[in-house]
């Protein structure tokens, strides 16, 4: 039996004051760390025990990552950072309130821009100070390959052949990997898995923080898949998701 874990980061600054964030690297609330190490309780009591884990470049990630390793006393494990697991680029959007984008443009326009399938925001100009070319840590990557905006389609392309050549040939060595990232990113790790349609990933929502563990058998073929936690407070989150990005 093989095993992945899936855990969006807790709650960020951004989450809290309801801004897009996308490539942005904003830390994690007080809240945030403890819905991470939270997560790492309830991986522990359950017996799970992963052997190697990913994570994107951005700090939400990183550290709540951390959180729930120290949580498990497992800080030792080895973690592997890529940047094709950041989250979606909302490119100009990046830095706005969701509440307010949405009585500028209207709810559906903000909708399209969170959730559709292949709708990208607004581009980012390449001399843009929030532009990923202008930003260090990004500078062994070719400026093409470094988004100015993405859609879904665009984020799971980016980050589908670090998933099939790296995470998935590390269950020839382990039989338990945790990944920690972002909403978008695991969305389409999950839409990869479950096979799901375009239109089942739009009206699917990551909540911040739950363990979300996948069982396949030794072929990788998936047996079955669940969330670690209380069944209402993970609904309420999934809600509290899909509702960010409304007018009223």
């Amino acid at each position: 039996m093989k095993r992945l874990i899936l855990i969006r980061h807790g709650e960020s600054e951004w989450n809290k004051l309801n801004l897009f964030t996308g490539w942005t690297d904003v830390d994690l609330t007080e809240a945030g760390i403890r819905e991470a190490r939270e997560a790492g309780r309830l991986l522990l009591a359950d017996g799970y025990r992963p052997q190697r884990c990913f994570t994107s470049y951005l700090k939400r990630a990183v550290k709540t990552l951390n959180e729930v390793l120290d949580a498990m006393n497992m800080d030792y494990l080895p973690v592997e950072k890529s940047w094709r697991l950041n989250e979606k680029s909302y490119g100009a959007l990046q830095g706005q309130n969701k509440r307010e984008a949405a009585m500028q443009y209207g709810d559906d326009q903000v909708l399209l821009w969170r959730r559709s399938f292949d709708t990208r925001p607004p581009a980012l100009a390449v001399d843009d100070p929030r532009s990923p070319r202008q930003d260090a840590r990004y500078n062994e990557i070719a400026d093409e390959e470094l988004p100015l905006t993405e859609s879904l389609q665009d984020t799971i392309a980016r980050l589908m052949p670090y998933y099939q050549e790296t995470i998935l040939k590390a269950f020839g060595q382990c039989n338990e990997l945790m990944v920690v990232a972002h909403g978008n990113s695991l969305r389409g790790i999950v839409k990869e898995i479950k096979q799901m349609s375009n239109d089942e990933i739009i009206r699917f929502n990551m909540p911040t923080a739950v363990p979300y563990v996948f069982e396949f058998d030794d072929s990788l073929r998936l047996q079955s898949d669940r969330m670690l936690g209380n069944a209402a407070e993970i609904a309420a989150k999934m809600q509290r998701v899909a509702e960010q990005g409304k007018a009223k």
